[in-house]
């Protein structure tokens, strides 16, 4: 069994998304533009090479909602993700709004309902309303 990749030294977070999706990828450039301190490790789950069965974890998984991981190995996912990005690029203005109880849970109410649709809102999705994405690991369909 191959060892995890750990995050590298001096990144404060992994984000693992979806370079196929192009409100992911509008969110990815800001993110990159604005780590001017290379704070934020970017894994692209659509690149060719990319392998999920490396980080433990599969396609599917890393396709059905945002995730990241922390320094540790700790796994987070969803708003959570954002957080640690924008505080990653110093919006801890925003971060901290986010965290405020209403806010918060709003909040993750609209990413559920995102993550749940995103392959429907970004056209990615066959005429007859299926969803799935190819994996780039020849694990079979990843259905969303």
């Amino acid at each position: 069994m191959t060892e995890v990749p750990t995050v590298p030294a001096g990144k404060v977070v992994e984000v693992f998304y979806d370079g196929d999706c192009p409100l992911c990828m509008r969110e990815i450039r800001a993110l990159r533009s604005r780590d001017r301190d290379a704070m934020i490790q970017f894994t692209d789950i659509a690149a060719a090479n990319f392998d999920s069965t490396r980080y433990g974890t599969t396609q599917a998984a890393l396709m059905a909602k945002i995730r990241g991981r922390l320094p540790d190995g700790t796994w987070i996912e969803g708003v959570e993700v954002f957080r640690r990005l924008w505080s990653a690029v110093g919006f801890r203005r925003l971060v901290a709004l986010s965290r405020l109880p209403g806010i918060s849970h709003l909040l993750g109410i609209a990413y559920h309902a995102f993550a749940k649709n995103r392959l429907r809102l970004t056209g990615r999705c066959a005429p007859d309303g299926t969803c799935a994405l190819p994996t780039r690991n020849s694990h079979g369909p990843v259905e969303a």
